[in-house]
């Protein structure tokens, strides 16, 4: 797996998690059970920034995967002075 595919499944792993932690009480339930309610007025402040960040994460990462398919075969690595290896 090359490290285009690495950064475009860390971008939509942190996408899932935080657009769930934002639209759903999963996280409120899970803070009021182990005690951190208190917490609970801060969250828009971390999760917000932390979706934002990971979508953008995840289309710069398609961009750069969309970037490298194109890539003509003349630039390839496995062509050296105009013949195939």
């Amino acid at each position: 797996m090359n490290r285009q595919h690495k950064l475009l499944g860390v971008g939509i792993a942190g996408t899932v998690i935080a657009a769930l932690c934002c639209f759903t009480p999963a996280l409120v339930i899970l803070l009021g059970v182990v005690g951190l309610s208190g917490w609970l007025g801060y969250l828009d402040y971390a999760l917000l920034p932390a979706l934002a960040f990971f979508i953008g994460l995840t289309a710069y990462a398609l961009y750069r995967n969309r970037e490298d398919q194109q890539q003509p075969d003349c630039c390839s690595p496995n062509q050296q002075n105009g013949t195939n290896k």
